[in-house]
């Protein structure tokens, strides 16, 4: 799915856990595709919109019309990325993930080993030994995050998942 970067419409996605109207308010990319920053037509909230499968658009002329008496908050959107190595070695898979964020040196390992009366599937050892690695990853975004909410707080904080 693409949208004109220039181009205001809006999408619904009938099977999504939250359906209805979302107007297409920005377009993060030159070649339109996702994701978008979308308002929400019911709520007026606005947040990131990644569609899925069976999301359409129907282009809009004009302008989405402002609310009343509403002041559009700034919006700050950033993008982190997770990269993910894999490496493959006579049934066991290990995985490393690296966040790529303004947060530096965010990084976990996950394994898996083939039971050896196991069928050789390398790609379930590839689901297992990615999971592994970031959940570990996560857990270590909370730790830090945990860690910067103490500083602020004067006291020690944890987060949990």
């Amino acid at each position: 799915m693409t949208v004109n970067p220039t181009s205001r419409g809006f999408t619904e996605q009938p099977r999504c856990l939250t359906p209805g109207l979302q107007y297409i308010v920005e377009c993060r990319h030159e070649d339109g595709s996702p994701p978008y920053v979308v308002e929400w037509s019911d709520t007026g909230q606005t947040g990131l919109f990644f569609p899925g499968p069976d999301a359409h658009v129907q282009h809009l002329g004009g302008e989405i019309p402002a609310r009343q008496g509403e002041v559009q908050p700034a919006r700050h959107i950033k993008t982190w990325r997770v990269e993910v190595s894999l490496f493959e070695s006579e049934g066991d898979t290990t995985a490393h993930a690296v966040l790529v964020a303004e947060v530096p040196g965010i990084e976990a390992k996950g394994s898996a080993r083939r039971h050896p009366l196991d069928a050789d599937v390398p790609e379930t050892g590839d689901e297992v030994a990615v999971a592994r690695a970031l959940r570990r990853l996560s857990d270590r975004l909370l730790g830090v995050a945990s860690h910067d909410i103490a500083i602020l707080e004067g006291h020690p904080v944890e987060l949990t998942p």
